[in-house]
């Protein structure tokens, strides 16, 4: 029924189940417990099952019926374990896996092949380990009665804290059907060194895994809180250092949407150099299936004008395809273009307001979307006279074009009037694109602090570690070219 929830409606759910599954059971088990009432005095326990108690001419047919409610029970188990990663993937709780989204209408039909292939070995091992049905069948039944008693506990929490009832409503709750689950568990512990050990060890294990990546997982943010930079500090480092800003423009992917990361502070006291435009590139993936192209782009700036830095917020949905770099790279200068263009901070008033480290960010188009705005062009070859434009549209473009392969310009609507501040940044930007583009990228690596305890260091050093090389990053929705990408390491002293 969990998987169910994400493919069907629960109206559906409750109709299927009240009249179909619910009495389906019901017959099932009150047929065999009366048919074990009447021949429990038998020499071989063994024969004492489900099938015996079905007449030898129906026999064949609920086998076919048995096994294809064995393939659809399978196929639930399978849907609800892409489920359950997905929401712990979201939470923080297990490492990041390729989540494959099968539907565009429907957010919950997902498909991860990592889980696949791990459910696959792990039927293998258990078939081939056990070799026999009985031992399957206690590992199966311990599993089964353990989800319901967790499932019991959790309910209390559910009629207390989301239904408002009374605490003690939801203790009588737990020891009615508590104490039954209970019963049935004691029961199934018996068992323990028959099979039933197997869904207990995987539970342990996979425990562990989603202990220490929570855990690292929340020092490694702690880390990057505590360590983000101010602007100020940024503009107050820069003459001492005798930062130099180089021709391109400079994408710095960065998760934090505020603030400057300490990967970049790193990188700039080490060697104190940047672009001459610098971008902090934040990608976000957001819980619908297309995200509209007027919609694709959040775009500020920090700091004073003159320092050429903006943050930009890139919103893809689960359904969007990631276009290719040079797609992405036009669209991304054509929206901070749009953003000058459109004087979203005051010319006169952003000089003096340095301790503002973000301005408000609107929200921009890609080229596509919208024809009566700023569109990007590039020649292939470069030539010296000026075009002149037409009564509708003007062009701004590199003064530099002499030997230089490719040419941007600026195709900018005639109205409302630039001003000249805002003509000299777009001029800025095109010469800054005709530059080229460079991606840096920060990886970092997690570290104990020295004098920290053992399993400390065995958490943070070896787990978390272990389980972030083996895992997918961040940085894969951004496909980057390699010729152009920047890595930049850091080690996280937590």
């Amino acid at each position: 029924m969990f998987a169910d929830l994400g493919h069907f409606s629960q109206l559906s759910i409750k109709i299927a189940f009240a009249s179909l599954v619910y009495p389906s059971l019901i017959l099932a088990y009150m047929g065999q417990a009366a048919y074990l009432s009447r021949h429990h005095h038998m020499d071989d326990n063994y024969r004492i099952g489900f099938y015996v108690s079905v007449p030898d001419k129906l026999r064949w047919p609920v086998l076919v019926i048995a096994i294809l409610a064995a393939v659809v029970g399978s196929q639930a188990i399978i849907t609800g374990t892409f489920s359950i990663i997905k929401q712990c993937s979201a939470l923080g709780c297990f490492p990041k896996v390729k989540i494959v989204h099968t539907s565009s209408k429907i957010h919950g039909q997902i498909y991860i092949p990592e889980v696949n292939w791990t459910l696959m070995l792990l039927c293998l091992a258990v078939t081939i380990g056990f070799r026999d049905t009985k031992h399957m069948g206690n590992a199966s039944g311990l599993a089964v009665i353990t989800v319901m008693l967790v499932t019991t506990c959790l309910m209390s929490l559910v009629i207390v804290l989301c239904w408002n009832k009374s605490v003690f409503f939801a203790i009588g709750f737990v020891m009615f059907f508590g104490t039954i689950e209970a019963l049935y568990f004691s029961a199934s512990l018996i068992k323990f060194l028959e099979g039933a050990w197997v869904p207990i060890a995987l539970s342990f294990i996979f425990l562990i895994i989603m202990c220490v990546w929570h855990y690292g997982t929340l020092k490694k943010y702690e880390f990057d809180f505590q360590n983000k930079v101010p602007i100020n500090w940024l503009l107050r480092l820069g003459p001492s250092l005798s930062i130099v800003r180089v021709q391109g423009i400079g994408l710095i992917h960065t998760d934090l949407v505020a603030g400057i990361p300490a990967i970049f502070s790193h990188f700039v006291t080490n060697l104190p150099a940047f672009h001459r435009v610098l971008v902090f590139l934040c990608i976000k993936s957001v819980p619908v299936p297309h995200v509209r192209q007027e919609e694709r782009f959040l775009v500020g700036h920090i700091g004073p004008r003159e320092y050429r830095i903006y943050r930009c917020i890139v919103r893809y949905g689960y359904r969007d395809i990631h276009r290719d770099e040079m797609e992405f790279e036009n669209d991304l200068v054509c929206s901070i273009a749009e953003y000058i263009r459109s004087g979203s901070f005051e010319l006169n008033g952003a000089n003096d307001n340095t301790e503002k480290e973000d301005d408000k960010m609107r929200v921009f188009g890609t080229c596509s979307t919208h024809a009566d705005r700023i569109q990007l062009c590039e020649d292939d070859v470069a030539s010296n006279s000026e075009s002149a434009g037409t009564s509708e549209l003007r062009e701004i473009r590199s003064p530099k074009v002499v030997q230089q392969k490719k040419r941007v310009r600026f195709v900018v609507p005639e109205s409302p009037k630039i001003e000249p501040g805002v003509r000299e940044e777009l001029q800025e930007l095109v010469e800054a694109r005709e530059a080229g583009i460079a991606y840096i990228l920060g990886h970092s690596y997690m570290r104990a602090k020295q004098g920290s305890s053992m399993v400390k260091k065995l958490v943070i050093n070896y787990g978390y570690e272990f389980l972030r090389k083996n895992s997918r990053s961040c940085t894969d929705a951004l496909t980057v070219p390699h010729a152009s990408t920047l890595e930049v390491g850091m080690v996280y002293n937590v």
